[in-house]
């Protein structure tokens, strides 16, 4: 029996040029580069220029992934754009994405999944390529967190900053028998009985304002890695799959000790497990393309080779995608 699966065609990244590095943040709050080294895994962090928008970097990430694809903006007729961070309360940043780049067809909207954002929306985007609702899909993840940031709070400031990344999805037929190239398992959950601890202290509609970033650290550490393994673990269930025939590990960049506790509690090899964080800081649903860019410009990935993207955010969201590239 044949059916259709979301194969990835390429992948592309911005980071905007202005870094901050923690020595800088040194003279700003009470912090050491040692203590956020030690703490996070964070070396620097990518901040937006002035005048530079989340539709902007996003924009920047789709033009280098069509380039790697090798196709035209014309060629997309879906657009789906993760951010916490959007131009505008409305119309939706994909919508300005869509503009910037020419496309005057198909349709676009925006996922608010927070840190999970891009694995939600590579999970939509599946679903309407597989719904037979478009052909080929762009999914990007792109935040300019540094405007939600309140820059006196050493222990939220330290940890973000600003990115995007993006991916094009083709829906391909298959015989559904085979473990050909594609998404193979999604897995989404959410839980607002956390929204205390981290959340965004503003909004249209309670303050009127955009508000700040906070977040009980300690807490958030303590459901990462139990949440994350949980839907990596139902990928792993649904496929018959294990750890072990993982080519590659793909987490959300939030905490190099979040990111090695929870590969260590699923038995996934150091090796196979991709680490940028301490490059760009916590992008939220920037960070899992950026850092899948980063692995595929490395020239180390190889077609067939099983990969397993995972995320966490506020709310509390969480989420994994197993594909094979």
């Amino acid at each position: 029996m044949k059916s259709l699966r979301s194969v990835v065609l390429g992948c592309g990244s911005y980071l905007p040029e202005k870094t901050i590095t923690n020595h800088d943040l040194e003279k700003m709050v009470d912090t050491t580069d040692e203590w956020i080294v030690q703490r996070s895994g964070i070396r620097e962090r990518h901040v937006a220029a002035e005048g530079e928008y989340t539709s902007d970097l996003a924009t920047k990430a789709a033009q280098a992934a069509l380039v790697h694809a090798g196709l035209e903006a014309s060629d997309i007729d879906l657009i789906v754009l993760a951010t916490a961070t959007p131009d505008h309360t409305f119309p939706a940043t994909a919508v300005e994405v869509q503009r910037k780049l020419g496309i005057t067809h198909g349709f676009a909207f925006d996922i608010q999944a927070v840190c999970s954002g891009f694995v939600y929306a590579m999970t939509t985007a599946d679903a309407y390529l597989r719904g037979g609702m478009a052909k080929r899909a762009l999914v990007i993840g792109a935040e300019t967190f540094s405007r939600i940031l309140d820059w006196s709070d050493r222990t939220t400031c330290v940890l973000f900053g600003d990115g995007a990344g993006a991916v094009i999805l083709e829906a391909q037929e298959g015989d559904a028998a085979e473990c050909g190239r594609g998404v193979v398992s999604c897995q989404l959950r959410s839980d607002g009985n956390h929204k205390e601890k981290l959340y965004v202290d503003g909004g249209p509609s309670t303050t009127q304002t955009t508000g700040h970033l906070r977040m009980q650290g300690k807490e958030v550490f303590k459901h990462a890695v139990g949440m994350v393994t949980d839907v990596i673990q139902a990928c792993f269930d649904e496929t018959g799959t294990t750890a072990e025939d993982l080519n590659w590990f793909v987490p959300h960049q939030a905490n190099k000790r979040i990111i090695d506790a929870s590969a260590k509690k699923l038995g996934i090899s150091p090796e196979k497990v991709i680490q940028t964080v301490a490059y760009h800081g916590n992008t939220s649903a920037g960070s899992i393309p950026l850092a899948l860019d980063s692995l595929v410009k490395s020239g180390r990935v190889k077609e067939g080779d099983l990969m397993m993207l995972e995320a966490m955010g506020g709310g509390f969201t969480w989420g994994a995608v197993m594909l094979r590239w």
